[in-house]
């Protein structure tokens, strides 16, 4: 079996950059140049030496590749005025050497003599890595199967392994206060710095509060119920105690087959008796019937069929499983989150918020007894109420519910099931945490957050409690081992876990798994931003692939700045771009973090539309304008994409930053950017094309066991703002 050599192979090449920064370069009239002992560098005649090529406003840089096993290379760096080549200003001190064989990068300082009290001081980097022809060979198959070539020269698709020291605090080209608190700016009501307890966020139980049942005629201890009685309970329990568990799909159910519907992705097709409700139908009809017959209006309609038209024949209930404090109500809202996100309705219903609003909030751990039957007849009534609450709501039009409870027993679970048969099919999702690290910091943040212990006034004794339920739950707690179910073992941890699937199949629930497979819950900032202002910002043109403005190329240096004092401890983090020179250009300053091209975090594709002005689009294509105006969401440029388009193919994108454990920081375009933050804001889709990302701003996204919270940096103002996009 062959196997690529990470270093110093007799066939590996080395991979050589080397870059200048300095901001009075370009005012002096200085052009920066190399040369030395090797070939490669020209030779050590200065008329020879090879020019630097200016990769942003005050960056130089020189590449290339050598075989592996090279002369010791001695090289120096060299200043010519652009009028005249044939003088030079060689940098002092010795000569630079480069060795063969290493992989790192190189900090150091490029003084040179101007006059007899005059220097000029620069920043060198001096980058080397061992390439394998395996390498090279799999890099080029990337790049031709999956990216589009960088259109700025001389920057890499993908630049992998980079570590450099930090800037220092005064440097030059950041303009920034060290204080990065003082750029912070008030957020917008989606996410708040502030947190709040998970459950609180889920659906209201309009069958109890349909009753005028509220929290503040609410009794302590086990009041009979004014719904139904515990009798009624008892005899779905007797009903099914026969069962086993295992539900046989009919043969109703399992006609759905795979369609590919020719945009997005495959669905179920339709059986032929199912009931459709009309309500959302009639809505998109009404929309429809307003919009002009435009090119880009019928293509929209596709989408927007696909995306919120006929839904999935079987209906899906995800039914949570797990002992308390084991991450069951996070995995549920980042489910939710997730399947909103891509079009499916979806809703999270919470049995403890059903149990509180019923039963009060003061219950202490003798509720949670296995052999209090009252108790146990409570809470199996409760989570009757969310489950019948869920059924009413699908047979509505809803796709996707998801029962957050513990679910600990089979008797319960076989009610459920019962329940749901004939109407949805049941996946259930258990997890299971064995770290006792884990479990105690969950403990005591439920016991901090959770409205069951709002009027505890000693913390400790609130943690007392909530482990004596725990304990009673963990007596009668019987793992699943029927039905179709998802275990998650661990996966909290960090350090890696398990992911074990039974009787698993369909295109939904098969996005679901790959969905937990993903996620974790290591705390960690995602840091999203636009591109600097380019020349199309300025022009007022959509689209298009501009280099950045003069006001772009500050806010790059001010990013980069920012980046390295705000991810100073954070080496691991990386830079994602898209494939269009303003956000390449834009991620260019910033050294010492690997940088990935995404062509999926490109701008949304106008189509024929692009390059032209919004009046030259309303002038000349009117009808395309005015369909837009009417739905920006579902609108699809001739040629081109919509919003919905743009969430479809951000999916990988959002998988992959669900996946990391280090910080990203994310250059993109307006749209895109929308649309990823209407991911962590839970953002109903409809509001996606309305939300503000202004120019030259950081969202930072703070995702961690607590949920998602949001700080917002202005480092400058925009001149030239484009909301339309």
């Amino acid at each position: 079996m062959a196997t690529a050599a990470s270093s110093g192979g007799p066939s590996d090449h080395q991979y050589v950059s080397v870059k200048l920064e300095s901001p009075r370069l370009a005012a002096l009239d200085l052009a920066p140049h190399l040369f030395g002992s090797h070939p490669a560098a020209g030779s050590w005649d200065p008329s020879k030496a090879l020019p630097m090529e200016r990769a942003a406003a005050a960056i130089w840089e020189l590449s290339c590749v050598l075989p592996s096993r090279h002369e010791t290379l001695d090289f120096k760096l060299l200043l010519k005025p652009k009028a005249d080549s044939s003088e030079c200003i060689v940098e002092e001190g010795p000569n630079r050497p480069l060795g063969c064989g290493s992989n790192q990068v190189e900090m150091t300082d490029a003084v040179f003599k101007l006059a007899e009290k005059d220097s000029l001081e620069c920043k060198v980097w001096v980058e080397t890595e061992m390439l394998s022809p395996f390498d090279l060979a799999a890099s080029w198959k990337a790049h031709q199967e999956n990216l589009q070539p960088s259109r700025v020269r001389g920057t890499y698709d993908v630049v992998m392994n980079t570590e450099t020291e930090a800037r220092d605090e005064n440097d030059f080209a950041s303009g920034l206060e060290l204080d990065l608190e003082k750029y912070v700016v008030p957020t917008t009501p989606n996410m708040g710095s502030g947190v709040v307890y998970a459950a609180n966020l889920t659906e209201n139980p309009r069958s109890l509060l349909d009753t005028g049942i509220s929290p503040n005629n609410l009794i302590k201890g086990f009041p009979k119920p004014t719904l139904r009685g515990h009798a009624w309970v008892c005899s779905r329990l007797q009903a099914i105690a026969d069962v086993d568990g295992r539900h046989t799909p009919s043969q109703e159910e399992q006609k759905a087959v795979f369609v590919d519907r020719g945009v997005g992705s495959p669905r179920f097709a339709r059986p032929t008796n199912e009931t459709v409700s009309t309500s959302n139908i009639k809505q998109d009809s009404e929309t429809k019937l307003g919009m002009p017959a435009a090119e880009g209006a019928v293509a929209a309609a596709a989408v927007a069929d696909q995306m919120y038209g006929p839904k999935e024949d079987r209906k899906l209930v995800i039914v949570l499983v797990g002992l308390p404090a084991r991450g069951k109500t996070f995995t549920a809202a980042k489910l939710t989150r997730y399947l909103r996100w891509l079009g499916h309705e979806t809703k999270h219903f919470n049995v403890g918020k059903y149990r509180r609003l019923k039963h009060g909030t003061n219950q202490t751990a003798d509720f949670f007894r296995g052999d209090n039957k009252e108790g146990v007849e409570a809470r199996n009534e409760v989570a009757a109420l969310a489950m019948e609450d869920m059924l009413s709501w699908m047979e509505e039009g809803g796709q996707v519910g998801i029962c957050d409870a513990t679910n600990s027993t089979r008797s319960r679970r076989n009610m459920l099931m019962k329940m749901a048969e004939g109407k949805c099919k049941i996946i259930f999702v258990e997890t299971i945490c064995n770290d006792q690290d884990v479990l105690e910091r969950n403990i005591r943040l439920k016991v901090q957050q959770s409205p069951d212990y709002a009027e505890q006034t000693d913390f400790e004794a609130g943690v007392r409690d909530f482990k004596e339920r725990l304990a009673y739950y963990e007596k009668v707690y019987e793992p699943v081992d029927e039905g179709s179910y998802i275990k998650m073992i661990d996966m909290v941890s960090g350090n890696g876990g398990q992911l074990q699937i039974n009787n698993i199949s369909g295109y939904l629930p098969g996005r679901i798994v790959f969905f937990l497979v993903n996620c974790h819950l290591t705390p960690r900032p995602i840091l999203l931003t636009r591109h600097g202002e380019s020349l199309d910002n300025v022009r007022g043109r959509i689209g298009g692939d501009s280099s950045l403005s003069e006001v772009g190329e500050v806010y790059s240096r001010k990013l980069a700045s920012f980046v390295e004092k705000r991810l100073k401890s954070e080496r691991t983090a990386s830079i994602w771009t898209s494939t269009l020179q303003r956000t390449i250009l834009t991620a260019q300053p910033i050294i010492g973090f690997p940088k990935i091209q995404w062509r999926a975090l490109d701008e949304i594709n106008a189509g024929v539309c692009d390059g032209m002005t919004y009046d030259e689009v309303k002038k000349n294509k009117p009808e395309e304008y005015e369909s837009r105006r009417k739905d920006k969401l579902r609108y699809r440029y001739p040629r081109g994409e919509s919003y919905l388009d743009v969430i479809q193919r951000l999916e990988p994108v959002i998988i992959e930053l669900e996946r990391q454990r280090a910080p990203v920081v994310v250059i993109a375009h307006q749209a895109v950017l929308r649309s990823l933050y209407a991911y962590f804001a839970d953002k109903p889709l409809e509001e996606v094309p309305k939300i503000e990302i202004p120019l030259h701003t950081i969202i930072e996204i703070k995702m961690g066991v607590t949920g998602v919270e949001e700080k917002r940096y202005k480092l400058m103002d925009a001149v030239n703002p484009t909301a339309e996009v």
